[in-house]
C-alpha cells in the first residue's frame, strides 16, 4: 500500500468514525435510553425512527457500510500498527493501544448485536413489541448482560479517545493546553454517554420492564 493511499485511508477511517458510525453510537444509546422512563417510551421512540423514509437504505448506506469500513481497516491498523507502549510508557502510546484493543473488542460486540437484534428482526419480521420484549430477553441472561457492559465501555472509550485523537490528526487541537482541555470534554462525554448506555440495560434487566411489556 503506498503512501498516498495509506493516508487516503487512514483519513477516511477516520472521519468515518466520527459522522456516520459516532453519530450512529450516541443517536443509539440515547434511543435505548428512553428505557428507563419505561417500556412505553422507548417503543415510542423506536416507533419514530422505523418510520423514517427509507430507513432500510440510509442504514445501508450510512450505517452499515461505513462501520463495515472502519471496522476493517481498524482491523489492519490494530494489528499492522506498532505500538511503542513498552519501549515509551506514555500517555499517548497507552491511548493507542487502549484504542486499539477497544476497537476489536467494539467490532466483535457491535456484529454480536446487530445479529441478536436488528437482523433477527427483519428475519422474522418483528413488531416492535416482539422486539422489545425479544431484546429483554436477550437481557436477562446475566453472561450476556455483563458482555453487554463491556461491549458498550469498549465502543464508548473508542469513541470518545478516537475524537481526541482526531481533533488533534485533524489540526483542531494543536498545542498541548487545547490537547489537555480536550481530554477533559472527551473524558466527560465518556462517563455521560457510558452512564447513559449502562442505564438503559438496566432498565431492560429490571423486572418491572418486562411486567409493562406484559401489559401492553
Amino acid at each position: 500500500m503506498g503512501k498516498l493511499d495509506n493516508f487516503f485511508n487512514r483519513r477516511l477511517h477516520s472521519l468515518m468514525g466520527v459522522i456516520p458510525v459516532g453519530f450512529f453510537l450516541l443517536e443509539h444509546l440515547y434511543t435505548n435510553y428512553h428505557a428507563t422512563k419505561g417500556a412505553g417510551a422507548f417503543q415510542e421512540q423506536v416507533e419514530w425512527i422505523w418510520n423514517i423514509p427509507f430507513l432500510v437504505v440510509l442504514e445501508i448506506f450510512f450505517i452499515f457500510l461505513p462501520l463495515l469500513y472502519h471496522g476493517i481497516y481498524g482491523l489492519y491498523i490494530a494489528f499492522m500498527a506498532e505500538n511503542n507502549v513498552n519501549r515509551f510508557s506514555t500517555q499517548n502510546n497507552i491511548r493507542f493501544l487502549l484504542q486499539r484493543i477497544t476497537g476489536v473488542i467494539t467490532l466483535i460486540f457491535v456484529t454480536m448485536h446487530v445479529w441478536e437484534t436488528r437482523v433477527q428482526v427483519a428475519l422474522r419480521g418483528m413488531s416492535i413489541q416482539d422486539m422489545t420484549q425479544h431484546t429483554a430477553e436477550v437481557l436477562s441472561n446475566n453472561l450476556t448482560f455483563a458482555w453487554y457492559i463491556i461491549g458498550i465501555l469498549a465502543a464508548v472509550f473508542h469513541f470518545s479517545n478516537g475524537m481526541w485523537s482526531f481533533l488533534i490528526s485533524w489540526g483542531i487541537t494543536v498545542g498541548p493546553r487545547a490537547q489537555r482541555i480536550s481530554s477533559y470534554v472527551w473524558l466527560a462525554v465518556f462517563l455521560l454517554v457510558s452512564y447513559m448506555g449502562i442505564s438503559a440495560l438496566w432498565a431492560f434487566h429490571d423486572p418491572q420492564f418486562i411486567n409493562q411489556l406484559a401489559q401492553r
